[in-house]
This record gives structure tokens, sequence and C-alpha cells, in this order.
């Protein structure tokens, strides 16, 4: 690695108690290889939200930030939790007057500071404000800041987060889909110096339905019966990421690349 590069890990969505223990397993093997490691802790509790208690485990394995989506709420606690640190946030459109700030600063070891931006899609998901006009403020002051910025677009729809990797081509260093927990094949680098893929995939058990149980899953779609959806318990578990080698003085991206590796309990 060559000093005036930087390397960031972002792990996709984790998922449960199983994905919690690979997470770490990941993030202590990889650690001192990286300069920044960030992953998406949204279902990291049960299968959906996070408590304070697991947050804190996932920070003090090692991860320097975390970033969410729409299951943020599920665990009533972690709102004192976004109100009072600056390595886990919410998205950013969500009302004035939500708990926690959806951008923050991460500051690293020698002096780098890389900004992270959380956005939540609208397209088959909840209403909240518009994704892409809530961006302009929130750039300006972390560029003010530092040239790195990384944005982790929380989203259903693959049109959407496609077009959000367009608008901030040259913007931002990175834009990483989450939430459908399927690592897509479309890592690349955008016209103007962005790496974009679709979906970082999923950190969580490897032969289940994106995370839960596939004996559940299949049963609902045979009989349209709801089911309350139990996280796997298989041994094997998937950490999907995305590397990505950025400039440090600039913030262009460099390469990004989609990546897997499975952790056998």
């Amino acid at each position: 690695m060559q000093n005036d590069e930087l390397r960031i890990l972002f792990l996709g969505d984790i998922v449960g108690n199983p994905g919690r223990k690979a997470a770490i397993k990941f993030v202590q093997a990889h650690r001192k290889q990286v300069d920044c490691i960030i992953a998406n802790c949204e279902n990291a509790s049960g299968g959906k939200g996070i408590t304070i208690a697991n947050a804190q485990e996932l920070m003090d394995a090692g991860i320097d930030g975390m970033t969410s989506g729409n299951h943020i709420w599920h665990k009533k606690d972690i709102a004192t939790l976004l109100s009072s640190s600056h390595q886990i946030i919410r998205p950013l459109n969500y009302p004035p007057g939500t708990p926690g700030e959806g951008y923050t600063v991460l500051n690293l070891q020698n002096n780098i500071k890389v900004g992270l931006i959380n956005l939540l899609g609208r397209i088959y998901m909840e209403t909240v404000d518009c994704p892409f006009r809530c961006l302009e403020e929130p750039l300006e002051k972390l560029n003010a800041v530092t040239p790195i910025l990384l944005v982790d677009f929380h989203a259903e729809a693959s049109s959407e987060k496609r077009a959000m990797g367009f608008f901030l081509d040259g913007k931002v260093s990175a834009v990483l889909g989450t939430h459908t927990h399927v690592q897509t094949n479309d890592f690349q680098l955008l016209p103007k110096g962005t790496a974009y893929i679709t979906d970082a995939g999923m950190t969580g058990p490897h032969h289940s339905v994106i995370g839960v149980k596939k004996e559940i899953i299949v049963q609902k779609f045979v009989t349209q019966i709801p089911e309350h959806f139990d996280v796997s318990k298989e041994s094997i578990q998937r950490v999907d990421y995305v590397e990505i080698i950025l400039n440090r003085q600039t913030g262009k991206a460099i390469s990004i690349k989609g990546c897997h590796e499975l952790i056998d309990e």
C-alpha cells in the first residue's frame, strides 16, 4: 500500500448474533491491514435493530463507524447512543427532530478524517424526505473537513441506488448500497471517480435466506401464511464486504471490489 493510498473495508448488513460474531472475527483478522472499517449494523440484534450493548461490542472490536437503515428503531435504547456517539449514524433524510445524526466525521490514525453519510431510499420503503435534495448542506460541511466521503444508501430499488451513484459521481469517494443482503456484481468506478456498488451484501448465516432460517422463508412462500422470521443458526457465516482504495489527498477512488469470506464457528 502506497503512502498516498487509503484502504477501507465496508461490511454488508450485520444480521443477528451469528453476524456479530462473524464480523468481530473478521475485523480482528483484518484490522492491522486496513486504515478504516465501516459496517451497516441495523440488523445486528436479533435480526432487526441494534442494542447499545451490541453496538459497543462491535465498536470495541475495531469497527470505526457504523451506518444503519429503516430497522434502526426496533431497539428503543439505541436512540440514546445515536444522540451521543459520532461512530453510529441513522439515515440523514428522516424528519428534523429524529434522534441522532445522518452524517459524521470519523477520526482515524495519522490525522486521517473520513466523512460518512447514511441515506434511506423511498421506492418500496416508508415515507421519508428526499435522499437527493437533503445532501447539499452535509456535503458542504464535510468537504470543509475532508475530501474522503463515503455514502451508505440503504434502499430497495437498484434503479434508485444507481441514480444516486451518478448524482454523487465526482462529489463523494464512494456510494455503497445496502438493504437487500445480496452482494451485487456491479462494483465499478463511475466516470468522475466515485466508487460504486448497488449492494454490499450481508454479514451473517451463509445457508439462509437473507439471514433468516431458510425453512421459514420457503414455508411462507409456499403457504403465504405469515411467519416470525428467526435468524438462522447455521454454523457457517458469510462476510460480504467491499474493499475500496482511495487517494488520501483527493478522496478520489482508485479501485473497488466486492469480496466475501466464509467463517466457520
